[in-house]
């Protein structure tokens, strides 16, 4: 039996809810820090009850794992968004784009990734489940430095390029490092391009 308009509407607005304190929590955490966030602090932030909150997650705990999967299924997608890399300046446009996405990616879930990498919250299935999705953007990423050389590229090159453009996007989350969005994504691409998917 279908669902009724009602029942629809209840659904929306669960589903709205649950983003408000997804948005909340995100905001929290990187405020606060996750051992100092509470689950009052998060609720407050959403504009609900703390009841509410426990409709939806048992613990800030399970809201942070919510945040750190949503962060992962998008980095995993990045992989399937690089296209083929040309030797040209349309090469190099098309790199700069995904450059792009990652740093926006990396920015809108930074605190939670650093929670996570300082090992401020231990889950191993977590961590697990993390180091697949490295694997997999790091596999996509040397399937294409393979296309464009016509061969002769390693597994070690896809994680060397993933590791030097995670870990610039973290020292700059982490404010170790700063510069501008456009200096970031620029410098990344130049390293990216020159660096790897040039035909060797």
């Amino acid at each position: 039996m279908p669902p009724t308009t009602r029942e629809r509407t209840l659904r929306a607005q669960g589903r709205a809810t649950r983003c408000r304190l997804l948005l909340a929590g995100r905001k929290v955490f990187a405020s606060h820090g996750f051992h100092a966030a509470r689950v009052d602090d998060i609720a407050a932030a959403a504009k609900t009850s703390h009841g509410t909150f426990y409709l939806y997650f048992a613990n800030k705990e399970d809201l942070f794992r919510a945040l750190a999967t949503e962060a992962m299924d998008e980095m995993e997608t990045l992989g399937d968004r690089l296209g083929p890399i040309t030797a040209d300046d349309d090469g190099r446009a098309a790199l700069r784009r995904w450059v792009s996405d990652f740093v926006d990616i990396y920015a809108t879930h930074g605190k939670v990734i650093l929670a996570w990498a300082d090992r401020e919250f231990a889950d191993r299935d977590l961590g697990r489940r993390g180091n697949e999705s490295l694997a997999t953007l790091s596999t996509a990423i040397a399937d294409r430095i393979a296309e464009a050389r016509g061969g002769g590229s390693t597994a070690a090159d896809g994680v060397a390029c993933l590791s030097m453009l995670e870990r610039f996007n973290y020292f700059q989350q982490s404010r170790q490092i700063r510069f501008d969005r456009a200096t970031a994504i620029d410098t990344l691409t130049r390293a990216m391009f020159d660096g790897f998917f040039r035909p060797t």
